[in-house]
C-alpha cells in the first residue's frame, strides 16, 4: 500500500494544550502513524504519514473535535514512510514569527485559490488591471529548490526576519497586487496578516500554499521542485519525490 503524507494547519485558539496533547499522541500512537504535530496557543500545525485507513481514522477522530472541523489538509503519496517517529509537541507558536500582535485566529489574511493565480499570471495582472507579484516567505534553502517566476524573495534565513524585510521593501508594492505563497500555507498566511497591518491592503495569501497549487494546477509558472520537511526532501509539481533530492 503507498503511504499517504498530509500536511494540515489551522489557526485556532487551544487552551488545553497539554490535555490535547496527549490525547493526540495516543490516538497516533494507537494508529502507528509517523510524524510531528505542533500545538500552540495560536493553532495546530501537523504532518503525518501512514496507510489511507490510517490517516482517515485519525482525522475521523480529529474533526469529532469542533475546533478542528474544517481543518483543510494537503496530500501526497509516497512508496516508503518519510518519518522515523511520531512527536506531539507544545510551541510557543506553530509557526514562529516573534509579532505577538498577530492573531491569525481573530480573522485570515485575503486568500486567493490556485485556480485564480494561473489565470492572473497567464495575464500579467489581476482582474483590477493591477500587476501581480508572487512574494516568497520562504527560507533562501527553500527557494533554491524551486519557486514560482520572478518571484520576490528576502533570502531569510529564518521566518522572523520577514516583518523586517518587508518593511524596508514596502514601497516596491506601490499600485502592485502582492500574492504570498509558502509550502503549506501557514507562513504566508501570518505575513499576510502581518502586511495587512502595515497598510499593504491589496495582499493576498496562495490558499493552501504550493502543495495545493500543485494538486490544482501542476506547474504553471513554477521552476523547480518544492521543498519538504521529511525525508523525501522535495517534491514536483506532479507531488511526488524528486529524484534530484
Amino acid at each position: 500500500m503507498p503511504i499517504v503524507n498530509i500536511a494540515a494547519y489551522k489557526f485556532v485558539t487551544l487552551d488545553d494544550i497539554e490535555t490535547l496533547r496527549l490525547l493526540l499522541l495516543a490516538r497516533c500512537e494507537s494508529l502507528e502513524l509517523k510524524g510531528t504535530i505542533l500545538l500552540a496557543p495560536e493553532g495546530i500545525n501537523l504532518f503525518l504519514a501512514a496507510e489511507r485507513s490510517q490517516i482517515d481514522s485519525f482525522f475521523t477522530t480529529l474533526r469529532t473535535d469542533e475546533r478542528f472541523t474544517d481543518i483543510q489538509v494537503k496530500e501526497s503519496l509516497s512508496d516508503n514512510q518519510p518519518f522515523r517517529r511520531m512527536r506531539v509537541r507544545q510551541k510557543k507558536e506553530i509557526i514562529t514569527m516573534k509579532m505577538p500582535l498577530i492573531k491569525p485566529a481573530d480573522g485570515r489574511a485575503k486568500s486567493i485559490d490556485p485556480a485564480t493565480v494561473k489565470r492572473w499570471l497567464d495575464a500579467g495582472f489581476d482582474d483590477a488591471g493591477r500587476p501581480v507579484v508572487m512574494l516568497d516567505t520562504r527560507n533562501s534553502f527553500e527557494v533554491n529548490v524551486g519557486t514560482f517566476e520572478n518571484a520576490v524573495d528576502y533570502k531569510l534565513t529564518k521566518f522572523s526576519e520577514f516583518p523586517d524585510a518587508i518593511a524596508k521593501h514596502k514601497a516596491d508594492f506601490e499600485g502592485k497586487t502582492i500574492i504570498s505563497f509558502c509550502t503549506g500555507g501557514i507562513r504566508c498566511e501570518k505575513a499576510g496578516i502581518h502586511m495587512r497591518n502595515i497598510g499593504l491592503t491589496e495582499t493576498y495569501q496562495l490558499d493552501g500554499g504550493i502543495l495545493k497549487y500543485f494538486e490544482d494546477i501542476g506547474g504553471a509558472h513554477y521552476n523547480g521542485d518544492c521543498f519538504v520537511f521529511d525525508y523525501r526532501t522535495a517534491l514536483t509539481p506532479n507531488l511526488v519525490p524528486s529524484e534530484k533530492s
